[in-house]
């Protein structure tokens, strides 16, 4: 049985993320293999994540120290 390695909830189906999605530098359509120019929202039964597609969100920094933070 072949073991899901992502959960759909955090990484959720779209043509940005699969693997037969090429993006074109206008970045607003992405080029797919099975179904030609498509929404990079749009999802479609060829589905196959690639996980270096994947845009990660930027962390959070917090910049609200105060002098207590850095004392020994």
């Amino acid at each position: 049985m072949k073991q899901k390695i992502i959960d759909s909830k955090k990484y959720p189906k779209k043509c940005a993320n699969c693997f037969y999605g090429r993006s074109p530098l206008d970045k607003t359509s992405v080029l797919c293999e099975k179904k030609g120019i498509v929404d990079p929202e749009s999802k479609c039964r060829h589905y196959e994540y690639d996980p270096l597609k994947r845009i990660p969100a930027k962390p959070v920094i917090n910049t609200d120290f105060k002098p207590e933070d850095f004392e020994l």
